[in-house]
Parts: C-alpha cells; sequence; structure tokens
C-alpha cells in the first residue's frame, strides 16, 4: 500500500502557572527535536497567534501552535512513535510540562497542495530566517458525499485560484482528518501560507472570499467554520539549540538514544546543551552549544585535534566569554569522527570530516558560520571546509596543521598504532583504547617542558593525557587514516574566505610551514600569528593569548 502523507497539528496554551522561559525550553530542546529524528518526520514549525487582536490567549483560542510533516500517517501508529508519548522515554519533565498546558492534537491526511512560483521549502537551511503567515481554515460539512464533492470543486475550479492573485500568497494545502483516527469527527482542514507582508486584508482577499460561489457553500455544504491565522515562530531541527539564560538542568530519559542534557550555568551566559546530531551514515557527532541566546547569534564552529574530546578548548572559551564583546557569539564545539569505534564504514578523509561540519551546521539551521576554528587534524578539517563549502564558512582560523600530509606520515603514525595495540589497553568494558604509552609520548610532544610545572598547568596537561589515553583504538585507527595523504595546496591559491593561521612556537617545524601557508593563501595572503611558549595546542598552554588572539582574528 503506497504511504499516505499527512500531518500532525497541536495547538498548545500553557497556564498562567507554566512559566513562558520553561515552555521553551522544553518545546524547543525536549519535545520538537526528538520527534524532528523520526525518519518520517520532514519538518517541523511552531506557530504565534497573530488574531488575538489585543485579548489574551485563552484554551479556546491558544496562542501557540506547531504543525509537523509526516510521510507516512500509518507511522505515527508504530512503536517507533508511539513509545515518544510514554515514560520513561517522555521524560519526567515533559510530564510535568505537559500538565500545565492545554493540548489539542489533531491528525491529517493530505488531499491536494498548490504552490506558488515563490513559494520556499522552509525546512531547508539556506531558507533559515524567512518567515511565513498561515491561515488555517476548518469547516465541519454536513452528512452524505455531495457536501464533500462541492467543496473540492470549489477548492480546484475558483476558490484557490483566486487566492492565488491575494499579494504574498505561497501555498494552500488541503487536508482531511487522517484515516488512522477513525474515532475523530471528520475535518476538512486547508492551511494557506502568505509572505509576512500580504494582502490578507486587500480587496483580492475579500473578492476570494466573498463570491457568490464561495457564499453558496458556505450555507449549502458547510455545517460549520473555524478560522486562524499565526505567525511562524521558530523551525525544529534534529538537534536542540535553544539557549536561554535560564535553561533547566535536565537529561533525557531514553536508553535507545544518545543523551541531550541542558545545563544553566555556562561562561556564555545563557547556558549550555549538550547532544548529538546524525550524520548521513549514521554517525553520531556529539556536541556542546552555548554562548549568546540570540538565536541568530553568529555560530563559531570548534574542531579538534585527534585523540582528545572537545573538553581542550575550555580554558579558551573561559577567557574567550570573559570579554563582554565576545558574549555575542554561540560556541559549538563537537566529538570529531574516530574519537569512538561508532565512526561509520566509509573510510575518514578530510572531505568527509569538512562535510561533518556542515552536518552540524545543517542540524543547528546555521546558513554560514561566523568561522570554523581547528587544531591539528582539526586545523585541516577547517581549512578544508572553508575550501570545499565557501558559502557555508564567514571565516577560518587553523591552527597547528599542514596544507599537505608530510612525506612519512602514514609510516610515522603506523608506528604509533603499533605502540598502542602492543600494549592492548581496554576499558572495564573490553573496548580496546590507545593507551598509557602513547598517551605519554604524545602529549610530551604536544607541549612544551615548561608546562609541566607541578601546577594547574600540568594538570591540564595530564587532563588532555587522559584524553589520548582513553581514546577508542578503533576509532583511532580509523580516523588517523585522513592524514595519510590529503593536499589542500592549490585550492588555497584561489581561495576568497577570509583565513587565519595560527601556531604554537615551539609546534616543531609548523610554525615556518605555516608561515608559508599564510603567504600562499588565497590571492593576497591570510593573516599569520604565533602564540609564544606554546607547543602542540596553543589552546590549551595559552588559553588568554590565544583568544586575544582570537578575538582580533574574528574582527
Amino acid at each position: 500500500m503506497a504511504p499516505t502523507p499527512g500531518i500532525l497539528y497541536v495547538t498548545m496554551q500553557p497556564k498562567p502557572s507554566l512559566p513562558i522561559s520553561q515552555f521553551h525550553d522544553w518545546y524547543n530542546n525536549e519535545h520538537g527535536p526528538t520527534r524532528l529524528r523520526l525518519p518520517f518526520v520532514t519538518n517541523g514549525f511552531r506557530y504565534r497567534a497573530s488574531d488575538l487582536d489585543g485579548a489574551a490567549p485563552s484554551e479556546e483560542k491558544p496562542e501557540w501552535m506547531a504543525v509537523y510533516d509526516i510521510t507516512d500517517m500509518d507511522e505515527l501508529t508504530t512503536d517507533t512513535y508511539l513509545r515518544l508519548r510514554d515514560q520513561p522515554v517522555k521524560s519526567q519533565r515533559e510530564a510535568d510540562t505537559m500538565k500545565e498546558i492545554k493540548v489539542d492534537r489533531k491528525l491529517y491526511d493530505h488531499v491536494q497542495s498548490w504552490e506558488s512560483k515563490e513559494f520556499k521549502v522552509l525546512e531547508k537551511v539556506e531558507n533559515e530566517g524567512e518567515g511565513n503567515v498561515v491561515v488555517a481554515v476548518f469547516l465541519t460539512l454536513f452528512p452524505g458525499e455531495e457536501p464533500a464533492k462541492e467543496v473540492e470543486k470549489w477548492y480546484q475550479q475558483e476558490h484557490v485560484d483566486m487566492l492565488s492573485k491575494v499579494p504574498g500568497w505561497l501555498r494552500t494545502r488541503r487536508f482531511v482528518t487522517s484515516s488512522i483516527d477513525p474515532k475523530a469527527p471528520v475535518e476538512h482542514l486547508a492551511l494557506h501560507e502568505y509572505k509576512p507582508q500580504n494582502g490578507l486584508a486587500g480587496e483580492e482577499f475579500k473578492a476570494a472570499v466573498s463570491t457568490k460561489w464561495a457564499q453558496e457553500i458556505m450555507t449549502k455544504s458547510v455545517k460549520s467554520k473555524g478560522r486562524r491565522v499565526y505567525g511562524l515562530y521558530y523551525t525544529f531541527g534534529p538537534a536542540p539549540r535553544y539557549l536561554a539564560p535560564n535553561l533547566s538542568s535536565w537529561q533525557s530519559s531514553d536508553v535507545k538514544s544518545s543523551l541531550t542534557k541542558t545545563l544553566p550555568d555556562s561562561p556564555g551566559g545563557a547556558g549550555a546543551i549538550e547532544s548529538f546530531i546524525a550524520t548521513k551514515d549514521g554517525v553520531e557527532l556529539p556536541f556542546r552549544l552555548e554562548g549568546s541566546q540570540d538565536p541568530d547569534a553568529p555560530l563559531i564552529v570548534l574542531s579538534n585535534s585527534i585523540l582528545v574530546d572537545y573538553k581542550i578548548w575550555d580554558g579558551f572559551l573561559a577567557s574567550f566569554f570573559s570579554d563582554p564583546a565576545n558574549k555575542k557569539y554561540r560556541v559549538l564545539r563537537y566529538l570529531t569522527r574516530g574519537r569512538s569505534s561508532s565512526c561509520g564504514t566509509q573510510k575518514i578523509t578530510v572531505d568527509v570530516l569538512a562535510a561533518d561540519i556542515i552536518a552540524i551546521l545543517d542540524a543547528l539551521r546555521v546558513k554560514k558560520a561566523a568561522a570554523v576554528i581547528g587544531v591539528s587534524l582539526g586545523g585541516c578539517t577547517t581549512l578544508n571546509t572553508a575550501l570545499k563549502y565557501p558559502d557555508r564558512v564567514n571565516s577560518f582560523i587553523s591552527c597547528d596543521t599542514s596544507s599537505k600530509s608530510p612525506a612519512g606520515n602514514s609510516k610515522a603514525w603506523g608506528e604509533r598504532i603499533a605502540l598502542s595495540e602492543k600494549e592492548s589497553a581496554s576499558t572495564s568494558s573490553g573496548e580496546k583504547i590507545v593507551g598509557e604509552g602513547l598517551a605519554e609520548i604524545t602529549t610530551r610532544r604536544w607541549f612544551v617542558k615548561e608546562s609541566y610545572d607541578g601546577g594547574e598547568l600540568e594538570k591540564t596537561c595530564l587532563q588532555v593525557k587522559e584524553m589520548v589515553k582513553n581514546n577508542s583504538l578503533d576509532g583511532f585507527k580509523k580516523s588517523v587514516e585522513a592524514l595519510f595523504e590529503y593536499d589542500l595546496k592549490e585550492e588555497m591559491k584561489t581561495s576568497a574566505v577570509k583565513g587565519a593561521f595560527v601556531v604554537g612556537s615551539a609546534d616543531g617545524v609548523l610554525p615556518g610551514t605555516m608561515k608559508e601557508m599564510a603567504a600562499s593563501y588565497g590571492s593576497n595572503g591570510a593573516a599569520y600569528e604565533v602564540i609564544d611558549g606554546a607547543g602542540h595546542l596553543p589552546m590549551v598552554e595559552k588559553p588568554q593569548k590565544f583568544a586575544e588572539v582570537v578575538t582580533k582574528l574574528l574582527g
């Protein structure tokens, strides 16, 4: 049987006892993204009523509406969906919050659609920021087949044609109560979409709703009619991204899904979100988002070196956000493919890693990153992202890396893999990890000897050593292949994306290498900065200086 597309249409009116901040936090960070991760939910939009005319919203005329497009309505009867609505998958927060909301939930099968040439698919990331107005018209018809036939004929032969002449009309879609909800009274729904600036108060619209045929339909075929008008408020994505100063301290409860957390405290001042995005090949990339609560705030993406996690940026971000001017940014850091053994089956290359950054931007509905900043493997990744996706990156900062894999790289890394395999370290669950031996050698090579000062900096270096030690051995072996063979030199010569190259003064030959990279970049070269007293991870050893350099380069 062919799938039956349709929509889930929900109105909500929070009770006065529910803080509006809690309502938005729950809806935007828990409820909506959980549904957008389902393969049969293609989009999700929140709307706010614009037809209250100064009156207070009520349960009879609620302020909030959400609509989700469903590829096959039968999927809403399966356990994949229904399990979301019951505990323990349904969190205690969701259960408590929904007790404070009057919810009206309706299911509709799609009947027919008409589109203007100017219609845009709003769930596409390139259309983020576009608004629309939705006029929802509900019709309950008199019994029998004839009223339904007459309404359909009216829509097809007159009504939509006249609506299409209203300035700003974009799309009309017709629905009927879904066959998966046989106990629900049959209702016909039309969703008419317009640009924010439209002619709903104009002569064309008045003409469309006042024809002789329209009057006959309303008297002879329609038993009752309802009408609501809404403006687009928020577009869900498959990852939570709603930051606010009063975020709840919350974590998801679905044991079959990776963890999502919201945290009230962060150097950025508007809490933090720890969650994950899924790439097209099914690899999960855990991330942490923090910074400005402005949903349109410029986003900085931080990309790690191999063998570490995103906590290498802790000191840098504390320094970066201590400058009030930098609190205008949102910052996302993530675990690079290869941190864990779950890193997919395709060969990991710098192109795959660049595509991962784009997948992150898409999941967070960011059209263009303000900057991508990476170190070592991450430095190569961010450079390659700017080269391959110049329309998605405003600038990049590439740290402690090379534009071409050095000769003998695969041999050197092969020897390091062999060292880890010989140690054969593992976790308590039995997963093979990199181990103590390579971790000690690697971090001693990365950091200057002065960093082992017996104080706080040495503790930080030892924390990085633990990151290296506990990296999945299988993930390491797969991800290190990205460093074996790549060459970005020719592409760099013609790039127009604003770029900068930063290096620790004590990082072997890289200061000279990166100076040459900066000189050969684009038509006029790129900025070049040296962090004195730092080795391979300058954001770890010199976080304040690194923050100052980044702030200057962001300009």
